[in-house]
């Protein structure tokens, strides 16, 4: 098949999770099928990976969007009823781009991703086009609405809620829609009541987080890795820092937290201290998951699966998290992961795992068991692949 991904940024280095996705369902999928990728670049290093994508890509084509007019475009969103995050991504040349593209090339189906970039193939009846939506934002605003916030945060999330809500109906406009987690799609299909919308997990490359085998020799370090200017990363470690590490520290005063993640913000950075570490942007990920003893997810709000979760399980490192995301993992608490939702329960969990090399053991290798089985890449890249045979087919 011949087909045309459009995303809403550059799909690398593949670090953070939109770009993720993108660079590695596209990697297995090249050898099979001709792929054509159009995207904003928001700076001149953007620019500089074309060659590193037309690896994976036919042809690859940028629309220039600074970050500066982005911003410019929300400042009208007072008087817009369209999320803030399609208004940053509201671009007449991208759209004239790819109505070019349509005109030259037969796609048999388009790839469009995030609900930032729906509006651009929503009226498109005449091409097979599928909506990948990372997960369900209107349900990340309803549960961060529940973390105490200041006046004007709370006037504004509750307005981009409700705009969010509405937006979402544009799912219902695509011949499928997909999410990544089995709650978010049980969500969506509750308020939108569509009839398109399907699964597609999120992914772990098994070859970089390979399964760490029989080590479970620990040096009582506990880990946090993600994005660290995201909301809800920000507000996990300073939460789990401020509430869970010191019930911690009080049975076992040795222990090690590090925050590992790029472009930490003041919050993040101010945590550091003589058993808090932040190291920043990290190279190689699956070295500093092998030097974990339990990797912590402690996130409030939030939606989709998280990432974190997915590849400390491909490596077999124990997980403590919270009920964000974990039920739509498909699994029972212990299987790689264990579910705490009260902190003083989530620090006993870590605890229990610190002082014993066999429970670590037992938790570690059933999570490998499960990726292996549902969230390997090559699993999910010919999920999707059925589900661009599917349009096609049902145009």
């Amino acid at each position: 098949m011949k087909i045309l991904f459009l995303a809403n940024r550059v799909p690398y280095p593949p670090y953070r999770g939109d770009k993720l996705k993108i660079f590695n369902l596209a990697k297995r999928l090249k050898g099979a099928h001709e792929l054509h990728l159009l995207t904003f670049a928001q700076s001149e290093e953007d620019m500089g990976y074309k060659a590193e994508l037309e690896k994976i890509f036919t042809n690859v084509h940028f629309v220039y969007l600074p970050k500066w007019k982005s911003a410019l475009q929300c400042m009208k969103g007072v008087w817009d009823m369209r999320p803030l995050q399609v208004l940053y991504f509201q671009s007449a040349e991208l759209q004239t781009k790819l109505n070019e593209l349509l005109s030259e090339h037969k796609y048999d189906a388009v790839h469009v991703q995030h609900l930032r970039m729906s509006p651009y193939l929503a009226a498109r009846k005449d091409i097979p086009r599928i909506l990948d939506l990372p997960d369900a934002f209107s349900l990340y605003w309803e549960r961060r609405r529940t973390v105490k916030r200041g006046l004007i945060t709370t006037i504004f999330e509750n307005i981009e809620q409700r705009r969010v809500l509405r937006y979402e109906q544009i799912l219902k406009e695509y011949n499928m829609s997909l999410v990544c987690s089995a709650e978010d799609l049980a969500y969506l299909e509750k308020v939108h009541h569509s009839g398109n919308l399907r699964l597609l997990p999120n992914g772990v490359d098994m070859t970089t987080f390979a399964p760490r085998g029989h080590d479970y020799a620990h040096n009582n370090t506990i880990l946090f890795t993600g994005n660290m200017d995201y909301a809800p990363n920000v507000d996990a470690v300073v939460y789990f820092t401020e509430t869970i590490l010191p019930l911690v520290r009080a049975k076992i005063p040795q222990v090690k937290f590090i925050i590992a993640g790029q472009r930490p913000v003041p919050k993040v950075t101010e945590l550091a201290n003589d058993y808090v570490e932040v190291t920043g942007f990290v190279q190689d990920l699956a070295v500093t998951y092998n030097n974990a003893s339990v990797v912590v997810a402690p996130l409030r709000f939030g939606a989709g699966t998280q990432n974190k979760v997915l590849e400390a399980m491909a490596i077999g490192v124990p997980v403590v998290c919270s009920n964000i995301g974990f039920a739509g993992l498909g699994i029972n608490s212990g299987e790689g992961a264990i579910m705490q939702t009260d902190p003083t329960a989530f620090a006993s969990s870590i605890i229990q795992l610190l002082s014993s090399a066999d429970m670590r053991r037992q938790v570690g290798e059933a999570g490998v068991r499960v990726i292996k089985t549902k969230f390997d890449w090559d699993i999910v890249a010919k999920t999707l692949e059925r589900y661009f045979i599917e349009v096609k087919n049902h145009k």
